[in-house]
């Protein structure tokens, strides 16, 4: 791909689809089709149209929903619009996994074959469908519709899982899960989909749950039901407390950020807040990628005003004017849920301007992923939302002092912020009273693969993991629980006689595991275990942003070794393959840029050294 324009032009359609995010060519230095009043002698565009490098992804979701693919035409005429090398927005654009750059069909039906879905039947149904219509991509200029193998859907307590693309002048997107065949050929081919199911919470409607004690109670798409709930008293509250008695409030209920992290949530707002540069930027973190994962859609699809009441508290208390919601691509229902309540809170006074006559303004913007568990890493998110490659940053600066755009930012993923109503409303010190001394409140865990009922759950901080898997049934009647995967694919298994640890984030950190996303991912005997291992290696050497060498090279040499020796061709002896993957965990590890390379290794380590796998 070049540093230069070329003389090939969009579609009609694809230009419309381009302008419908833009706004129409200024001048034809911007790509208008008739030259305008003064071209001859202005150049138009320049630091204002780079000022919109941030509409980048939805500027190529827009014209990938129309076309189902992203052509040479459109991407120049994005690069004149944005001025835009087209190199550069080439290298944006391959950088995510749901968007083509090849002709394909305008139906596409990504089927999830990443560790749950492997336990829970996406083989054979890969297998169905390649009988049926021929293999994973086919031919993708010809057909009307293909199929294509996927990481993670996030749908895993319904697996097998499948997420069907229709592209067009009307797009669609529909979750398909547990996903049969006939079914999804149904829908591949325009029949309707079929009925979400309701939501798979086992505890719905028992006393004392707290982040999901709305979830079948309340309709999502309604404002006044959330508000009959409860909704919206927590945000009174806080303009009541003032920003420094928010953050007091959050400070003292001594709430860890729930992510693998654990930062203290008061001390990274108090930093932004005290930060005098402007102006300050507060993202939610929704692009839970990790395999096994699945917790914040059930909270989007079903709670969504809590997530922007909490938001809009945690912009009051921080001085942030406004604020990001970035949500993984492959969310439909989620998004179309997220937009229509972002849609009502303003419209009613709970988002805009002088919110509910406080003199505090407040507004959010929503953004889609498109395919990349990087970006679940706060500086690559940054990137991908300012319009660039979502590749980490070296840290520091650290989000509080130079974050989004280079301005202080509070970065939080979901769990945590849907939190702060709660603890606005009751008292942090209230609020600490729950779980246990270092890990206060309760936490939701995402229960999947050999379990009798798998969904959702939440329980306090310092319930036991096997009071956890008892309370969701257990593996079925005669088979034998081999192994537990806790955190997801950057988690660590744990044997049988391991399974006694107390959940919380220094009783896990003692015993050399973590809590991670919430992921419980339960592997009976039944369960090809290795097949597991080199998927969980499979994923991380695809999800690899390239940034740096250590984990751009041993994700690959990890994988290659596990080929090895699960195909009885080790290179040496079995000792010899083994130790090469310690030396390639070390360096992963040790020089890594961020997360994803320093535990792509963790779970695969932790298998081998605890379980007979090869």
């Amino acid at each position: 791909m070049d540093i230069v324009l070329h003389d090939v032009a969009p579609s009609i359609g694809e230009r419309e689809a381009i302008d419908a995010v833009l706004g129409p060519a200024g001048s034809a230095w911007e790509g208008a089709t008739e030259p305008l009043p003064g071209d001859e002698h202005l150049a138009r565009g320049g630091h204002m149209a780079r000022d919109q490098r941030h509409l980048l992804l939805p500027v190529l979701h827009a014209v990938h929903a129309y076309a189902g693919w992203i052509s040479p035409g459109a991407l120049n005429y994005i690069c004149q619009r944005l001025t835009i090398p087209p190199s550069d927005a080439y290298g944006v654009a391959t950088f995510y996994a749901l968007f083509s750059l090849e002709p394909q069909p305008p139906v596409v039906a990504h089927i999830c074959t990443d560790v749950a879905c492997l336990a829970g039947g996406a083989p054979g149904l890969c297998a169905e469908l390649e009988q049926r219509i021929g293999p994973a991509g086919g031919h993708r200029s010809n057909g009307n519709a293909i199929w294509l193998e996927s990481p993670c859907l996030g749908l895993c307590e319904r697996a097998p899982a499948a997420l069907v693309t229709v592209a067009g002048e009307q797009p669609a997107e529909h979750s398909v899960a547990p996903a049969a065949a006939e079914a999804l050929l149904a829908t591949m081919a325009g029949a309707a989909p079929p009925d979400q199911p309701a939501p798979k919470v086992p505890q719905m409607g028992r006393e004392g749950l707290r982040l999901l004690r709305r979830i079948g109670v309340v309709e999502p798409a309604s404002l006044d039901s959330y508000r009959a709930h409860g909704g919206y008293d927590a945000l009174r509250a806080a303009f009541d407390l003032g920003p420094a008695g928010v953050l007091r409030e959050v400070a003292d209920s001594k709430l860890l950020g729930r992510g693998g992290a654990a930062f203290p949530t008061g001390r990274k707002w108090e930093a932004v807040a005290r930060n005098p540069r402007r102006p300050h930027y507060l993202v939610c973190n929704a692009d839970e990628s990790e395999p096994g994962t699945f917790k914040d859609r059930i909270i989007l699809e079903h709670d969504p005003f809590r997530l922007i009441e909490a938001m809009t508290i945690a912009g009051f208390a921080t001085s942030c004017e406004q604020g990001y919601i970035y949500l993984r691509g492959e969310y439909p229902l989620a998004w179309e849920r997220l937009v229509e309540a972002v849609v009502d809170a303003r419209a009613h006074g709970y988002l805009g301007a002088d919110i509910l006559g406080s003199g505090f303004d407040f507004d959010l913007e929503l953004r889609k992923g498109a395919g990349a568990y990087i970006c679940g890493e706060e500086t690559a998110l940054f990137n991908s939302l300012e319009g660039f490659r979502g590749e980490p940053r070296n840290k520091p600066p650290f989000p509080v002092d130079s974050g989004l755009f280079g301005r202080p930012t509070v970065v939080n993923n979901v769990e945590t912020l849907i939190n702060i109503p709660d603890i606005v409303a009751e008292g942090g010190l209230a609020y600490a009273q729950l779980g246990t001394e270092s890990s206060t409140g309760t936490r939701l865990f995402c229960m999947s693969g050999q379990i009798a009922r798998p969904g959702l759950y939440e329980v306090p901080f310092g319930t036991r993991l096997n009071e956890l898997i008892d309370l969701a049934g257990g593996v079925a009647a005669g088979r034998t629980l081999r192994t537990v995967l806790l955190g997801g694919a950057a988690g660590r298994f744990l044997s049988p006689d391991e399974l006694d640890v107390e959940l919380s984030f220094e009783a896990t950190r003692q015993v050399g595991t973590t809590m991670g996303s919430g992921v419980v991912m339960v592997v009976d005997d039944t369960v090809d275990l290795p097949a597991i291992l080199r998927r969980i290696a499979a994923f991380f050497r695809d999800e690899s942003c390239g940034q740096c060498v250590p984990c751009r090279v041993g994700t690959v040499r990890q994988e290659e070794a596990l080929a090895r020796l699960a195909h009885g061709r080790p290179r040496g002896s079995v000792e010899q393959e083994l130790a090469l993957l310690d030396e390639i965990t070390a360096a992963m590890r040790d020089a890594s840029i961020c997360g994803l390379g320093q535990t792509a290794a963790d779970a695969i380590e932790s298998a081998l050294r605890k379980l007979e796998v090869f």
